[in-house]
């Protein structure tokens, strides 16, 4: 599912609100929780999972068109854990 695609599936499910509303909703849920993930916080979502950030250590990489080795920095990278009730849904399908 792309974002135009939520977006309509909201709007159908809610027609009391209008199509800016719905979108107005999407962006302040996915930025509050890219905030909270930004300031190293968690974000769980009962039935569904937690969001948070694991810390990766710096590398060597390589380029692949040159074949060079490169330093690759240490970085924090968002990361999701599926809650039970999600793997439950996702297996027993």
């Amino acid at each position: 599912m792309i974002r135009s695609e939520l977006l309509a599936a909201m709007a159908q499910d809610n027609p009391d609100l209008r199509v800016e509303e719905v979108e107005q909703v999407v962006d302040i849920f996915f930025e509050e929780i890219a905030q909270r993930l930004a300031e190293g916080g968690r974000v769980e979502l009962r039935g569904f999972g937690a969001f948070s950030t694991r810390e990766r250590e710096a590398r060597k990489g390589r380029n692949p068109r040159t074949g060079d080795t490169v330093d690759v920095p240490a970085k924090k990278v968002p990361y999701f854990k599926p809650g039970k009730d999600m793997r439950r849904r996702l297996n027993d399908a």
